[in-house]
């Protein structure tokens, strides 16, 4: 723990009865995500109180110390500590982001199924045994089946079980799009959905630049488009995250800004619309099963599924990443 006056302090700011309730996220796994989505959530001044847990106690504690001497510089003054499962009792948000290690030659998140169920079963358990009632955010792979596992073994509403899903996978398109045409990637609007993974399927009927429809904007610039076609743009979206994987052997800063976009739209009831992996009761013609379609999301986590008309295509697609999720869900023996 990070000092014993901070926890006597705590203590009696608890005992008093305030008028506001300050907002706490923990974050459960310090490893190269979990410790950018703090220092992200640090930065951006997201919340007052964030608190690390991992099963290698001195590195949370070391992260959130090493954290606790930045917020001098920073806008805000946030507490930053390491603690326990406990702390999880008034959290708003747990973030799950600790996994079992991927393998270096990897290619394939769904690899990590078998390794990873025990980690996020002890994990589940643990922060429900606290008396946990806000939103999970999962961000662990493979992120459908997790978020999955973590709604059927924590029995929350499916609205506080959400998973970053392809978030960082539609940034990565709007990214791609926008350097073609040498743009603000913030001008583009794509969602890709399904799977978090191979099977992802990118809505191109419904994605814009400027408001014009993709399609039309690629035809009509054929000549600085060159070469470039959807499908090259699919695959190479897939591939972004593996190609940052193989080459530092991590990927932390794109996850952690999407998971905070996430997390800031829950705490500060932003109703922002981001592809997350939800549970699906009949949208999209899919039951029982996580997948990423464009969600609002404010205070009670997954207010709503956004319904975007789809081409048969996509909808064939997204039909078969749904098969393929609900193949895996066999395996957590639920």
């Amino acid at each position: 723990m990070i000092s014993g006056w901070y926890h006597l302090y705590r203590q009696k700011s608890e005992e008093n009865d305030m008028s506001f309730k300050d907002s706490k996220v923990v974050i459960v796994g310090c490893g190269n995500v979990g410790s950018t989505i703090a220092y992200t959530i640090l930065n951006q001044g997201l919340c007052e109180e964030i608190v690390l847990i991992d099963r290698n106690e001195d590195k949370a504690y070391a992260e959130a110390l090493d954290m606790t001497h930045a917020v001098y510089f920073m806008n805000r003054n946030i507490v930053i500590r390491s603690g326990t499962y406990e702390d999880c009792r008034n959290a708003d948000l747990v973030v799950v982001t600790a996994s079992a290690p991927m393998a270096k030659d990897a290619h394939d998140r769904l690899e990590m199924l078998a390794p990873s169920m025990n980690i996020m079963k002890s994990i589940t358990e643990s922060v429900m045994e606290a008396g946990f009632n806000g939103v999970f955010l999962i961000v662990s792979n493979p992120v459908d089946i997790m978020s999955y596992y973590v709604w059927k073994l924590s029995g929350l509403p499916r609205n506080q079980v959400i998973g970053s899903g392809t978030t960082l996978d539609s940034a990565r398109l709007c990214a791609e799009l926008s350097g073609l045409y040498d743009l603000d990637p913030k001008s583009v609007e794509a969602f890709i959905c399904g799977e978090h993974g191979d099977s992802e399927v990118i809505l191109w009927d419904s994605a814009t630049i400027g408001g014009k429809a993709v399609t039309a904007v690629m035809e009509d610039n054929a000549e600085r488009t060159k070469e470039v076609t959807k499908d090259a743009l699919h695959d190479r979206v897939i591939n972004l995250g593996w190609e940052v994987f193989n080459r530092k052997g991590n990927t932390c800063y794109g996850i952690a800004a999407a998971a905070c976009a996430i997390i800031k739209s829950v705490l500060f009831n932003e109703n922002r619309i981001y592809p997350v992996s939800v549970l699906l009761d009949g949208e999209y013609g899919q039951e029982n099963v996580f997948l990423s379609v464009p969600v609002i999301l404010d205070k009670t986590g997954a207010r709503e599924i956004v319904e975007i008309d789809l081409s048969d295509e996509e909808r064939r697609k997204l039909e078969k990443s749904g098969e393929i999720m609900k193949s895996f869900q066999d395996e957590l023996h639920l």
